[in-house]
């Protein structure tokens, strides 16, 4: 039997902040398992290693005995959450979210046990919301309160438009703690205000106000912001095994230290002996995306990985192939001007004429000349059998 204070220690581990732990401890002390609730948003078809950490957490609580309600937001996400946003997101249509929603699930239950998490739309109850219902949610939240809402207040600052629409999307998130009676919400960093949000609809509906855990958000390929399909510094967790393991043997030492606390499985000792440096770290740089491919596309996928690596960037010349970072800002750039940036082609049309005579290949492969290389991914361009180039998409 596990204590509160044994859950305690393993539930907050990596959390940022806590809201709060004594009312957490004193909920696990009450021996009833706790609704643990995580809003995801089907803005776009895949889920990346930054949704993860969450998923992680959410399985951590389940392994406890917990209750898992994962809520998909197919009716926010038409709206777009506005955190850590420097504009308004694009609206998406109903089919483009419901599309998404179906590959957001798959990927989740690679890592939150399927038979013990209750999925549930919130277009179920927004959809049939009357006008009368939303003012009445809205009198819950002031507009000086809002704006005081640093993203908004940046916005505002720089006299970047806030639409009035984004400003109903905390009362929306807040609301789904209301209607799923959530014990606990998890979220990144970005979160804290819409979890705070939701503390407050349920103390004024009645209800024990839920334990909001913000967790760290993590750093894209780029070491610099946070990852972001919409920055295209991502690592997909639908990525072919190929192209995660060399993405993640593409970061930074430091930036892997951090994937390691984040991310890893290996015990704490380990991962002490890692940043210690008692291992070389492109060894283990080579652990650490083992085992990140083997979690998604299961051990077979990540040894193939391995060898895939080993031959096309350790092996395949005696001389170690040059580095390529795509300028920042570039979000892709076709394959003749990819052969001028490497140096293999002093024109377009030299460019093109190699492309046409199927000399050129991507990870081995040839490829057309309508081949476009984009930011985030991290591969091997070939000419001939001696020029080789390792290319690397850096974020916008």
């Amino acid at each position: 039997m596990v204590t509160p204070d044994e859950q305690i220690t393993r539930l907050v581990r990596n959390a940022v902040q806590v809201y709060s732990a004594d009312e957490l401890r004193q909920r696990l002390a009450a021996g009833r398992p706790l609704r643990v609730k995580l809003g995801v948003d089907p803005t776009a078809p895949d889920i990346h290693l930054g949704h993860t950490i969450a998923l992680k957490k959410l399985r951590e609580f389940q392994d406890l005995g917990h209750q898992a309600v994962v809520i998909i937001g197919d009716f926010t996400a038409r709206i777009g959450d506005p955190s850590g946003r420097s504009a308004t997101r694009k609206q998406l249509t109903p089919e483009e979210v419901d599309a998404h929603a179906v590959t957001y699930l798959d990927q989740i239950f690679k890592i939150v046990d399927r038979e013990r998490t209750e999925v549930v739309r919130n277009s179920s109850w927004f959809a049939s919301m009357c006008f009368d219902e939303v003012v009445r949610l809205a009198a819950h939240l002031t507009v000086a309160r809002m704006i005081e809402r640093d993203d908004f207040a940046k916005r505002l600052g720089e006299g970047t438009p806030v639409g009035l629409h984004e400003l109903l999307y905390p009362l929306m998130q807040g609301w789904d703690s209301v209607v799923v009676r959530a014990d606990v919400e998890l979220g990144g960093t970005d979160q804290i205000f819409n979890l705070l949000v939701g503390r407050d609809l349920q103390a004024a509906h009645g209800m024990s106000r839920q334990i909001a855990l913000a967790l760290p958000l993590l750093e894209g390929l780029d070491g610099g912001r946070k990852m972001s399909k919409s920055l295209g510094n991502q690592i997909g967790v639908a990525d072919a095994p190929e192209d995660m393991y060399g993405k993640v043997m593409s970061i930074s030492d430091g930036l892997m230290l951090r994937y390691y606390a984040l991310l890893s499985d290996v015990p704490e000792e380990e991962q002490e002996r890692i940043r210690s440096g008692n291992l070389h770290p492109m060894e283990a740089k080579k652990r650490l995306a083992a085992e990140v491919v083997a979690r998604f596309h299961g051990e077979a996928a990540a040894e193939r990985a391995s060898c895939f690596f080993e031959e096309r960037f350790q092996r395949r010349t005696a001389h170690a192939p040059e580095r390529i970072t795509l300028p920042s800002g570039v979000l892709e750039v076709g394959i003749c001007e990819l052969l001028k940036l490497a140096g293999f082609a002093a024109s377009s049309s030299e460019a093109r004429r190699l492309v046409a005579q199927r000399g050129v290949r991507v990870d081995g492969e040839v490829v057309p000349l309508d081949f476009r290389f984009r930011a985030g991914q991290h591969r091997l361009l070939g000419v001939g059998r001696r020029r080789l180039a390792e290319v690397v998409g850096s974020a916008p």
